[in-house]
């Protein structure tokens, strides 16, 4: 049987969080951000793409050829 690779998303924080509902400020911490411009990496599942979805306004996906 075969392993199944896991897929790995790089997420950066572009916009801060101030001025938003504690909701959002909460969903972007349990992202694990803490300064802009900080690029966190996470494991894609659908969890995660629905806390996605509710920041997209203020986050972006990086791609690994963006980074290098």
């Amino acid at each position: 049987m075969a392993k199944k690779k896991s897929n790995n998303l790089r997420i950066k924080l572009v916009k801060s969080g101030i001025g938003y509902p504690v909701r959002t400020k909460r969903t972007l911490k349990a992202l694990g951000f803490h300064n802009l411009n900080q690029v966190v990496e996470h494991e894609d599942n659908e969890a995660l793409r629905g806390m996605l979805t509710k920041v997209s306004h203020l986050i972006e996906i990086v791609s690994d050829t963006e980074e290098k």
